[in-house]
């Protein structure tokens, strides 16, 4: 069983992944994602690339109305790759962090989806705020 940092850490990985498969930075994170799932093997290393790659092909050829769907399918398919992977060989997970600092510097927090918030507030006003999505709120009732 994983621990919670390390399913956290596969998490973010998927997470971190997926977002930068859009991204002019997807060459090098196939390229460290490829190293880091190869294990070591250049071979491997190779078939984990064509593997990223062909995620990317049907995450950017899907329909704009699939789009959050074919996200979330491919975000819940590498996470549980890379839980798989740090439930094995739990030594990996510094790798991890080097490849997520990496998306961290490299792919723009905007790349993770535009945000559209309709709220509507009423006497003690209130605020929410969520990352990606749409989301609307209604706080009390309109007089």
């Amino acid at each position: 069983m994983l621990n919670e940092a390390l399913a956290a850490l596969a998490a973010a990985a998927g997470t971190g992944l997926v977002t930068a498969m859009t991204t002019d930075a997807w060459t090098e994170v196939k390229t460290r994602f490829g190293k880091l799932l190869g294990r070591g093997d250049a071979e491997r290393e190779a078939r984990q690339e064509l593997r990223l790659e062909r995620s990317r092909q049907e995450l950017t050829s899907a329909a704009a109305d699939q789009m959050e769907q074919a996200k979330a399918a491919q975000e819940a398919a590498w996470r549980t790759r890379f839980a798989d992977l740090l439930e094995e060989e739990p030594e990996r997970e510094a790798q991890f962090r080097e490849v997520l600092d990496f998306l961290a510097e490299k792919v723009p927090v905007a790349a993770s989806g535009a945000v559209q918030v309709n709220a509507q507030a009423f006497d003690h006003a209130q605020q929410a705020v969520q990352g990606q999505g749409v989301q609307t709120n209604t706080f009390g009732s309109p007089r």
